[in-house]
């Protein structure tokens, strides 16, 4: 049997494409799974950086060999003539920690995705363009990517835009803790308080929703 394993941090991430799934969550991470006589296709999403993303791998593999990974979910521009809204299957991902480069199976585009381990604010995003020619920037792919390398099966990362290189938004980082989860209430009252973030935030929101459905139709392209 086809084991397709499709890891995200987030679960509005999947939501267009996993809309009406069976689903289930253990230890702490959200599952999604679809199944035929010979194909079977799970979603997992465990929080956002580089250990979650391990995590919900190696929870789909606890179920059988992974025959096909993919990385999804949103991710900054890193340069200014990227259109938020949109998805694009990137031709490679960069572990910024370590310098190492996985490229995509073919027909994955032209665009690198570079991997922090921190939300990206407009000078690191800079950087980050500068420093590795990349054109996205997201915390997860990196973990897959690796993962799937050293499994040696195909691996495939498709990346929505939520947000633009010049954006003025908040500080993410301290709301999320330890396992990768963000803290929604905790930075709920943090945004309340700073008015000078809503229009980018309500921006973001509606940016995100449309990304998803991107990242849906992506996917759909992929696999059927």
């Amino acid at each position: 049997m086809t084991r397709v394993a499709i890891i995200a941090a987030m679960p509005g991430e999947l939501a267009p494409f996993v809309h009406g799934w069976p689903s289930s969550t253990r230890d702490g991470i959200r599952f999604w799974a679809l199944r035929s006589e010979d194909e079977e296709w799970i979603a997992a999403c465990a929080g956002a950086g580089q250990a979650a993303a391990t995590r919900a791998f190696a929870a789909i593999e606890n179920g059988g060999p992974i025959s096909l990974a993919i990385s999804v979910g949103w991710a900054g521009a890193l340069r200014a003539n990227l259109i938020t809204r949109t998805a694009h299957s990137v031709a490679g991902v960069i572990d910024t920690r370590t310098g190492e480069r996985f490229r995509c199976d073919a027909g994955c585009g032209d665009l690198w995705l570079a991997t922090s381990p921190r939300v990206a604010d407009e000078a690191e995003k800079l950087r980050l363009a500068s420093a590795y020619n990349a054109a996205l920037v997201d915390m997860e792919a990196a973990a897959v990517a690796r993962l799937a390398a050293m499994r040696q099966i195909p691996f495939y990362a498709i990346k929505g835009i939520s947000d633009g290189l010049h954006d003025r938004l908040p500080d993410f980082n301290p709301f999320i803790d330890a396992n990768g989860q963000f803290q929604t209430s905790r930075f709920a009252l943090h945004a309340a308080l700073r008015p000078i973030y809503w229009p980018a935030l309500m921006r973001m929101g509606e940016n995100s929703k449309r990304a998803a459905q991107a990242i849906a139709e992506g996917l759909r392209t992929l696999l059927l």
